[in-house]
């Protein structure tokens, strides 16, 4: 039993403690209150709809000192056997080996007193600096200082052939002499305007929305990602869907049958609204016309993924981050959709 308490705990059992009669206890407390009632602090009832805890002599025992009072017998009654615990510790780098060797390769002290970690540890380092380790192998300690000592003799071939193999990166180009078709079409729809650029609504182009001085790299994107996927032997897709009556058009990856919709993104970041000129001379001759607080603006960051509110939406998506680029990801995101068709294939 581990005797000291989270924070949230000690909070929830002073809160019992001072009521002067049961407390009624909420459900986003039932896991806290759980631990407290394992080491004997409180009692719980249930009482109408929910559970009522009251404080024990143990809890206000605890509140008092700052330690459960079993803590004290039971860390004398660990003491007290630490010198036999360190009798049976091996005495050495060798014999240390030979029992991890029998016990496949793993030894669990629990909670040694310090006399035992102490042989242990000597054990340890006798392993490794007297000669005493097998080619092709390592030594692992966990819980030198405290808790639970585990040992772990690793086999260096077995553990990097258990690796899995690393994911392809797939290389962005920084121009596009021969773009992908669908490339050259986007290219074309958005055309040169100033403004951002939004492919969404348009049929067999990819969906873009982004600002105008990233649609040149969100296309190079796309021209890396789609052309490794086809290199791969999937095909890819415009499609036209039908939704309340309405247009629906969507780029996707088809992998074995699947279909897996792809819209790039620039994401945006909450400003306060800046009124154009028409609305503010609107505003002047209707005061009561209402005008929005906030807006939004680019802030250079692209996502790639599912589409919002497909059946996909959050099982693959990547975008920008502080430590890479989304041209770094796009090797992690066909890996994603190739195990997820991988999986579904499994499930029929």
């Amino acid at each position: 039993m581990k005797y000291t308490l989270t924070e949230p705990q000690v909070v929830l059992l002073r809160e019992i403690a001072a009521a002067s009669t049961a407390v009624s206890l909420p459900p986003v407390k039932t896991h806290t209150a759980w631990a407290l009632e394992q080491r004997g602090l409180i009692k719980r009832t249930w009482r109408g709809s929910g559970h009522v805890a009251v404080v024990t002599a143990d809890g206000r025992y605890y509140l008092k000192h700052g330690r459960h009072p079993r803590e004290v017998p039971a860390e004398k009654e660990r003491l007290e056997g630490d010198a036999a615990r360190a009798a049976r510790a091996p005495d050495s780098g060798a014999e240390l080996i030979s029992r991890l060797q029998s016990t496949s390769g793993k030894i669990t002290v629990s909670d040694p007193a310090p006399q035992t970690r102490n042989r242990w540890r000597a054990a340890y380092y006798s392993a490794l600096h007297h000669g005493h380790m097998p080619a092709g192998h390592k030594l692992r300690w966990h819980g030198r200082q405290r808790g639970d000592c585990v040992f772990t003799l690793v086999d260096e071939e077995a553990e990097k052939a258990a690796q899995p193999l690393p994911v392809p990166t797939v290389d962005v180009p920084e121009s596009l002499a021969r773009p992908h078709r669908l490339v050259r079409a986007t290219r074309k729809a958005h055309g040169r305007s100033q403004g951002a650029v939004d492919t969404r609504g348009r049929a067999e182009v990819i969906p873009l929305y982004v600002s105008r001085p990233l649609a040149d790299r969100a296309l190079r994107i796309m021209h890396a990602l789609l052309t490794e996927a086809e290199s791969r032997g999937y095909s890819v897709e415009t499609q036209t869907d039908l939704q309340r009556g309405e247009a629906f058009h969507t780029l996707a990856i088809v992998i074995r049958g699947r279909s897996f919709p792809l819209v790039l993104m620039e994401r945006t970041a909450k400003v306060p609204y800046e009124p154009t000129p028409q609305e503010l001379r609107r505003k002047e001759r209707s005061p009561w016309t209402p005008l929005p607080k906030y807006g939004e603006e680019f802030n250079g960051r692209l996502a790639l993924g599912a589409p919002a509110k497909s059946r996909y939406q959050r099982s693959y998506s990547y975008s920008d981050g502080v430590r890479w680029t989304l041209e770094s990801r796009l090797g992690h995101l066909l890996h994603d959709l190739e195990r997820i068709a991988a999986e579904a294939d499994r499930q029929e």
